[in-house]
């Protein structure tokens, strides 16, 4: 059975919007041709003194602003201080002055740093709306958490109290801290892909979100920055940047307390509007119906998005927040969502199945109200499902270091296939595994920028080797029938 070979695409077929996957169901807006072709180590609790937690947990006022050069231009806060014209010198952010030394992880990301957006895009291939949070991360035994009550194995929002509380029983130990989050994760893995013109130009990527204007806030920014993922939304004045403390014990497992900060406000205003206008594909990170009041930010902008041509992806983000917000996940992505990022648990939880139910069957079920449905079930592989078909995509073989960041790192090669304009759903699928499989192979949840070329070039040898003509085939043995 070869279902893309009798599906009925637009003559234009030379837009990714044009491919054979999405003209599989509705689009409201016209003329998709015209749209595309435009952790660092901390000892001594040293980033706890610099950035002020310590006068925070006793008391002594609001944390003050990083010396982070910034520059308002129109809807955008660029994060390098630069001229408007053709060909500049940029600077490095400062955002990330306290570091002692390149993170583990960018120590080879030179390159990146050096392609600063000193000139923004008339368009964004990609805008991801999602919280934005530093994350510390740090081993600590079983009688560290005992010592401060906490529950191990949990997640817990945490008061600006209980934060610095925490943050000085760690002063002294040794944790890391990054620009984190499952978006963030997909975003800087879809622009390390896309950072040479391999298989096409290079990919404009950016994120919106909140983060206040003290020196956490100055940190993420210019993180995102220093891997060629833009954070376009203006800081919140005398705000203060969400934070995830991760904790984790002998055994694996993690404890996580969440301090939201002015991350638990996102308003839709002319700034996120303009910027979701100008954008080919939006991305809207699940974790976000948890925050007050965010539903109503989320129905404007994928409105906004609708009508300006973009595609709205969805990701699932976690089980029990579906659970919680099962209405408003159904609002965005039965009338909204044209692709859609689930592992095999949150594809139950959005079909109301029981844990016996299969993934094949999740997928299949989801892809009758999204045209593109992606599900990743661990090890055994992962599905890709379209008009009530799931085509099965083998894993990729890797010696697994940590599993976290997998789903983020598989959502980016699912992307990246799109905005190459791949009309073969196994190859997608098979390109997506094998990014999930490099995250997997590594200590940390970002794709290394080597690594992200290699795959890139691999991806397109092999798109330029085979047919990527609308026929390509798909076998009947790994599609799943209704």
């Amino acid at each position: 059975m070869s279902f893309l070979t009798s599906i009925s695409s637009p003559p234009q077929i030379n837009s990714l919007f044009c491919s054979p996957i999405f003209s599989l169901y509705r689009f409201h807006a016209p003329s998709f041709s015209s749209l595309y072709h435009r952790k660092q180590s901390y000892g001594s609790g040293r980033i706890i003194r610099e950035l002020g937690f310590l006068g925070d947990f006793r008391g002594k006022g609001r944390v003050t602003s990083g010396s982070m050069g910034k520059q308002k231009g129109g809807f955008f806060w660029v994060s390098s201080p630069c001229s408007s014209g053709g060909s500049c010198s940029c600077s490095s952010s400062k955002g990330d002055e306290f570091e002692s030394e390149e993170d583990e992880e960018e120590v080879d990301d030179e390159e990146e740093v050096a392609r600063s957006f000193c000139v923004l895009p008339d368009r964004w291939d990609v805008l991801g709306l999602g919280q934005a949070m530093v994350d510390f991360s740090g081993m600590v035994d079983d009688e560290f958490l005992e010592r401060l009550g906490l529950e191990k194995g949990t997640r817990k929002v945490v008061n600006h109290e209980e934060r610095g509380r925490v943050l000085q029983a760690m002063d002294g130990c040794s944790y890391k801290a990054a620009a984190g989050g499952s978006l963030s994760n997909s975003l800087v893995a879809l622009a390390r892909l896309g950072y040479k013109p391999i298989g096409g130009p290079a990919l404009n990527v950016a994120m919106a979100g909140s983060v206040g204007s003290d020196p956490l806030g100055g940190f993420y920014r210019a993180k995102l920055h220093r891997a060629n993922v833009n954070f376009l939304s203006e800081p919140i004045k005398d705000g203060t940047t969400g934070t995830v403390i991760v904790l984790t014990t002998p055994d694996a497992q993690r404890t996580m307390l969440a301090y939201q900060g002015t991350s638990s406000t996102i308003n839709y205003d002319s700034c996120l509007a303009g910027i979701v206008s100008k954008t080919n594909i939006f991305v809207v990170e699940g974790y976000l119906f948890e925050l007050p009041d965010t539903i109503k930010t989320i129905i404007r902008a994928c409105e906004e998005a609708r009508r300006s041509g973009a595609l709205i992806a969805v990701t699932a983000s976690d089980v029990s927040c579906i659970e919680r917000h099962y209405d408003d996940y159904w609002e965005i992505v039965g009338n909204y969502g044209d692709i859609l990022f689930a592992n095999s648990d949150e594809a139950r939880a959005l079909c109301h199945f029981s844990s016996k139910e299969s993934p094949i069957s999740a997928t299949r079920y989801l892809s009758h109200f999204v045209p593109l449905v992606s599900v990743t079930d661990g090890p055994k592989g992962s599905y890709i499902g379209v008009k009530g078909e799931a085509v099965y995509i083998p894993p990729s073989p890797c010696v697994p270091v940590d599993t976290c960041g997998a789903g983020d790192a598989y959502a980016s090669g699912v992307l990246y296939g799109i905005l190459r304009g791949v009309s073969d759903l196994k190859g997608m699928g098979t390109l997506a595994a094998r990014i999930a499989a490099t995250v997997v192979g590594q200590q940390g949840t970002r794709l290394r920028v080597q690594d992200a070329v290699d795959l890139a070039e691999s991806f397109a040898f092999n798109l330029k080797g085979s047919s990527s003509s609308v026929s390509s085939d798909v076998g009947s043995d790994h599609i799943s029938s209704l």
